[in-house]
């Protein structure tokens, strides 16, 4: 017989001070650090928890696909958000390929993200775009 699994919300520290966001580059030199060297070699998604404050509270890895891909699943996205209670998420996401221009498919797993947090209270602040020296922020550019 199948047994019944009991989920826990658990933190789990890290060596990463609490900051506040209070603009694009706070958000990108705080994301920065737990990107390391892999940048250049393969694509992932993360996602930044922020309290009321806009002050950040937790992070997590979505996913991580290719070299120019990877698979992002907005039920993960909502769950990490509500489990945390946060009031605000930032996504990111880099482009191996050193060019930081938003693609179609981009502009549409925003706009999915955004909606589905908005049944929950919670706004989308930003989707940042990073390559190995320069990002695009949704924000910045009027997207979001």
């Amino acid at each position: 017989m199948k047994k019944v699994i009991e989920y826990q919300l658990k933190k789990v520290s890290t060596d990463f001070d609490t900051i506040q966001v209070k603009c694009t580059e706070d958000a990108e030199t705080f994301i920065r650090k737990f990107y390391g060297e892999d940048l250049e070699v393969y694509e992932s998604f993360f996602i930044v928890l922020l309290n009321q404050s806009t002050k950040i509270i937790g992070y997590a890895k979505i996913s991580q696909g290719g070299i120019c891909g990877t698979i992002v699943d907005t039920t993960i996205i909502a769950k990490y958000a509500i489990d945390s209670l946060a009031r605000g998420v930032i996504i990111a996401h880099n482009h191996p390929s050193g060019n930081a221009k938003p693609s179609g498919n981009d502009s549409s797993i925003t706009n999915q993200i955004k909606a589905g947090l908005a049944l929950f209270d919670i706004r989308l602040l930003d989707h940042i775009i990073l390559t190995a020296d320069s990002h695009y922020s949704f924000c910045e550019n009027g997207l979001l």
